[in-house]
């Protein structure tokens, strides 16, 4: 679903805490580019970032295909180094926003960003077709 009820929660999304969850994201990203060996990391970065501006009606899928040493050996690293942290913030971050009726629909969006933020190389975001959360994608373009 991407109508009027999906352009109201990625607003009440932004309002409360979906601007700076992209703001860190997007800043993670740039640290990740100026250093050049994590350029792939920025990239996935920036690409997070996006999604979690905008998080309501899209949803994460693999690339497609398998995915190769490099993605795979770049996921474990960022696991180790990041990828858990992160994950793990989101978790905490979306029990307080579960305690209100209001706050269920932007803890569920808090928790859809933990596998593209746990593991980000070979993923990509893409509109849904299968409602408001998620669902199975809309058929990209390029297939």
């Amino acid at each position: 679903m991407n109508g009027p009820l999906a352009v109201v929660l990625n607003v009440i999304w932004l309002v409360f805490g979906g601007i700076w969850l992209a703001i860190g994201y997007f800043l993670a990203g740039i640290v990740c580019c100026l250093l050049i060996v994590t350029i792939p990391f920025g990239i996935a970065s920036f690409r997070i970032a996006n999604y979690a501006l905008w998080p309501f009606g899209r949803t994460i899928v693999d690339r497609g295909g398998r995915p190769g040493v490099l993605s795979m050996i770049g996921n474990v690293i960022w696991i180790i180094v990041a990828g858990w942290w992160i994950a793990l913030g989101h978790v905490i971050t979306a029990i307080p926003m579960f305690a209100s009726i209001v706050g269920i629909p932007l803890g569920i969006a808090n928790l859809k960003l933990i596998p593209v933020s746990l593991v980000p190389l070979g993923k990509e975001i893409v509109p849904s077709s299968g409602g408001l959360f998620g669902g199975p994608p809309a058929q990209p373009a390029w297939r």
